[in-house]
C-alpha cells in the first residue's frame, strides 16, 4: 500500500511530509482513503505510534481527517495548494452549474466607474504610516450597521480581506490550537475547512429556519467550546436567518457564558431580504463581520469587522506585523460603491431578483413533494436519503449540485441547490428532477 501511494520515511515528521507531497501533486484526489495506521505501519517497518503522530499532526492541520468506519481520508478542501489538475473540474459542458454557491454575475454591480474615479481622487498615494483603516470607511460602516439594528455605536472597527479572514483572526486572537469552536451544522465548507486547518476543534450545533438550536448550542458551550460562529442571515448552505425570538433566546443563553467568543457572520449583508437580528454583544468578546463580496462581487476582497475594543486591537495589530492593512484603494472603492445611489439601487434590485428565484424554487418544490429551506440568500438545502445517489441523478437530468458531506459534521445527508442564476420559469423542471431523485421508486419522501 505504501509504494503504491509512493509514502515513504522512517519518523513521523518524514511520513506526514510524505503524504502531504502525495495530496499537493495530486497522488491523493480529495476523499482519497490513506491506508490505516497498522497497514502502513508495516509497509513502512515503523511502529504503529509513528504512523499515528503523523496522521495527528496532518489531521490537526486540515489535511486529513478520520470519519469513523470510512477510515481516515483526505480532506474535501486539504489546507494546502494543490497542483491544477488535482483540482476540482468544472461541471461538464451541457451540465447545468447549481453547485458554486456564488453570485450571478449578471446581477452584479459594475465596478469599473468607481474604479477610475478612485484611481483619480489618489493624489498623493498613501505611504506606510498612513495605510490603515480609513476613518471615512469606518464613519460610514456605522450608521449603515446601526440603521439595521446591528448594536456598533460602542464597538471599534476594523477592515479585513473578506468574512473568512475576519473569522480567522478573531478566532487566532482569542483561541488556541486544541480548543474547541461551536459552529453550525450543517454550516460553511470553508469555516469548517479553516477550523480543521487552524488546529482547532470543532463541536457543531444543529440550524434551523430561526437560526441555531438553543438546546443544541447549549450542548456545544457545556462540550466546552470557547467561541461560536453564527451566519445571522444566509446561513450557507441552508438560507437560515436568525429571528427576533431566537436572538432572544441566544442572548439569554449566551450571558450565562461570559468568557465566550461570539462572532456574527453577515456575508450577504445587503443581498439578504431580512435585516439581521443580532445576538451580541453579550458576553465579553464579540465580533460582527460584514462582508462586500456577494453584493458587489466575490473578486471584491474586504469586510468590516466591528467589535469589542481588545478582539479589534488584537486583530488590527496582527494584520500590522503581518500583510499590513488591506489596501486603501479598496477601501476607497467600496467606500464610493457605498455612497453611489445607483449602486445602491442595483444591489437592491438583486436581493429581489434572488428572494423571487429562492422562493419560485421552493413553491415548486413543495408542490412536488419535497421538503427544502432556504428564507434568505442565494442557496436552498433539500435533506435527502442518500447524498451521492441524489447528486449523480441530478447530473443525469442535466443538474449539478453540491453534495451536502461538504456542508456536514454530524447533521443528516442533504444537497444544496445555489439558485443564483435560476429563472422562476425554470423552477418546475428543476423541482421535478430533484423529486425524482430524492425520492426514487420505493422510498419514502423525508419529512420536514
Amino acid at each position: 500500500m505504501a509504494a503504491q501511494y509512493q509514502v515513504s520515511g522512517e519518523s513521523a515528521a518524514e511520513i506526514s511530509a510524505s503524504i502531504e507531497a502525495g495530496v499537493v501533486r495530486g497522488d491523493w484526489v480529495a476523499g482519497a482513503a490513506l491506508p490505516s495506521v497498522r497497514v502502513l505501519a508495516g509497509d513502512l517497518h515503523v511502529s504503529p505510534a509513528t504512523v499515528a503522530r503523523a496522521y495527528q499532526e496532518l489531521r490537526q492541520r486540515g489535511v486529513i481527517e478520520t470519519e469513523g468506519r470510512r477510515g481516515t481520508r483526505v480532506r474535501s478542501r486539504p489546507s494546502v495548494a494543490v497542483t491544477r489538475a488535482a483540482l476540482r473540474v468544472p461541471a461538464p459542458a451541457g451540465l447545468r452549474d447549481l453547485a458554486g454557491g456564488e453570485p450571478d454575475p449578471r446581477l452584479l454591480p459594475p465596478l469599473a466607474p468607481a474604479m477610475v474615479a478612485v484611481a483619480a481622487s489618489i493624489d498623493p498615494p498613501r505611504g506606510y504610516a498612513s495605510a490603515v483603516t480609513m476613518p471615512e470607511l469606518a464613519d460610514a460602516a456605522r450608521p449603515r450597521l446601526l440603521a439595521e439594528g446591528v448594536p456598533v455605536s460602542g464597538s471599534a472597527i476594523v477592515v479585513t480581506s473578506g468574512a473568512l479572514d475576519s473569522i480567522e483572526r478573531v478566532l487566532t486572537a482569542h483561541l488556541r490550537p486544541g480548543d474547541a469552536v461551536g459552529i453550525e451544522d450543517p454550516g460553511w465548507a470553508a469555516l469548517i475547512d479553516l477550523v480543521a486547518a487552524l488546529g482547532l476543534r470543532a463541536v457543531p450545533f444543529a440550524v434551523d429556519d430561526e437560526g441555531p438550536d438553543p438546546e443544541s448550542l447549549a450542548a456545544a458551550l457545556r462540550s466546552g467550546a470557547r467561541a461560536v460562529v453564527i451566519t445571522v442571515r444566509a446561513q450557507n448552505p441552508t438560507g437560515a436567518a436568525v429571528s427576533a425570538d431566537r436572538a432572544a433566546r441566544l442572548r439569554e443563553l449566551l450571558t450565562c457564558h461570559p468568557g465566550i467568543a461570539v462572532i456574527e457572520d453577515d456575508h450577504a449583508a445587503e443581498l439578504a431580504e431580512h435585516e439581521p437580528c443580532c445576538i451580541g454583544p453579550v458576553t465579553g468578546c464579540w465580533a460582527f463581520v460584514r462582508s462586500a463580496s456577494k453584493p458587489f462581487g466575490p473578486d471584491l476582497r474586504i469586510a468590516v469587522l466591528a467589535g469589542d475594543e481588545t478582539t479589534v486591537a488584537r486583530v488590527a495589530g496582527r494584520m500590522r506585523i503581518g500583510m499590513g492593512w488591506v489596501s486603501t484603494v479598496l477601501q476607497r472603492l467600496l467606500l464610493r460603491l457605498w455612497r453611489d445611489e445607483e449602486i445602491t439601487a442595483l444591489v437592491a434590485h438583486a436581493a429581489r431578483v434572488y428572494g423571487d428565484r429562492r422562493r419560485a424554487l421552493l413553491a415548486a418544490l413543495r408542490a412536488e413533494g419535497v421538503a427544502s429551506f432556504g428564507d434568505t440568500g442565494i442557496n436552498v438545502w433539500v435533506p435527502v436519503p442518500d447524498e451521492t445517489r441524489a447528486v449523480a441523478a441530478l447530473r443525469d437530468r442535466g443538474f449539478a449540485v453540491a453534495p451536502g458531506a461538504l456542508f456536514r459534521i454530524s447533521s443528516p445527508p442533504g444537497i444544496r441547490i445555489t439558485i443564483s442564476t435560476i429563472e422562476p420559469e425554470e423552477s418546475a423542471e428543476l423541482a421535478r428532477a430533484v423529486a425524482a431523485a430524492v425520492n426514487p421508486a420505493g422510498m419514502a419522501p423525508p419529512m420536514r
